[in-house]
């Protein structure tokens, strides 16, 4: 039994720093984390744009690239309460759904004069533009 706690032991402080590399069973959950050598996070401070309508979303997309600021964008596009710029402040890993969950992780931190954008991302709430301001 003393070897097994020891192995255990050694083993908790390996999976912290290689987590990005090897897949154990709690590697699956930094998976995303680790793309793109973004540190892993448990919370990102998120602004996203949501409209029910593909081509909305696409429409707003666009205007981003062509270089609006997507606070502006945001205002006038989004159709849901987060008016403010689109910004939904400090969002804990669990408490969006999977498909936002996954693209904001996936995420650069960038800001909303020069955002770096998530492609659309459709949930049971339509489609979604999302740019990450912080991670922690």
């Amino acid at each position: 039994m003393g070897k097994k706690q020891s192995g255990s032991a050694e083993k908790k402080p390996t999976e912290k720093k290689g987590g990005n590399s090897k897949n154990t069973d709690k590697g699956d959950q930094s998976e995303g984390k680790g793309k793109g050598g973004l540190k892993a996070a448990t919370a990102v401070n998120v602004r996203h744009i949501l409209c029910e309508k593909h081509s909305k979303a696409t429409e707003a997309l666009q205007k981003i690239q062509e270089g609006q600021r997507f606070d502006k964008v945001a205002q006038e596009y989004s159709e849901d309460k987060a008016k403010a710029g689109g910004s939904l402040g400090w969002m804990v890993r669990g408490s969006m759904v999977g498909a936002f969950q996954d693209a904001a992780f996936a995420l650069t931190p960038s800001t909303v004069d020069k955002p770096i954008l998530s492609p659309l991302v459709k949930t049971n709430f339509g489609y979604h533009v999302i740019m990450v301001e912080g991670r922690r």
